[in-house]
């Protein structure tokens, strides 16, 4: 395990196309099959990483608490299936019915869209307006496995209502940290 920040990717970048397919459906979603919204929140994770494992019932507390408000979140996994197999697709699909994801987990096997969004770490996180402009990019919140600090999705939250509420992004953006995403 490599500890990796995220990159902090430009505020204002447009949110990379990408069409892939949902691990746990079937079903082939597209970047403009979740527009309409206020906000786009992508999520990149995976099932092996220790950060997310620390964070994934919030995660899933956290798709729950938005389904009825006007925000698309979307989780892609873009790790290298071959060397860490439990990354790949019945894998995946096997965490978010666990868990219990009520949001589309995709599964990025050419690596192109992790690339495009310049994705570094699980977790990675990317939130756009209703523009699909990027509003936010960094952590859940300051819970790290092990620092005893309780997972709350504070940060990400904080993000999340703001876009909702109309309100310019938050100044105080922190990277994201986690495993970096296993590249071929």
């Amino acid at each position: 395990m490599a500890l990796t920040e995220s990159t902090m990717l430009e505020l204002g970048t447009t949110a990379p196309d990408f069409t892939l397919t949902d691990v746990v459906s079937g079903r082939t979603v597209r970047r403009d099959d979740l527009r309409g919204q206020k906000a786009l929140l992508v999520m990149f994770i995976c099932a092996h990483c220790p950060y997310v494992k620390h964070i994934e019932k919030r995660l899933a507390a956290l798709g729950a608490d938005y389904a009825d408000k006007p925000v698309s979140l979307v989780a892609i996994s873009s790790n290298d299936a071959v060397n860490y197999p439990s990354d790949n697709p019945e894998g995946l699909k096997r965490q978010a019915e666990t868990i219990g994801f009520c949001f589309p987990y995709l599964y990025d096997a050419t690596q192109a869209v992790a690339r495009a969004y310049k994705a570094a770490c699980t977790p990675d996180f990317f939130l756009f307006d209703g523009e699909l402009k990027l509003v936010y990019r960094g952590e859940f919140d300051r819970s790290r496995p092990g620092n005893g600090v309780a997972v709350t999705g504070e940060d990400l939250r904080a993000a999340l209502d703001a876009v909702l509420a109309g309100k310019p992004p938050l100044k105080d953006q922190r990277p994201s940290i986690g495993c970096n995403i296993k590249w071929k």
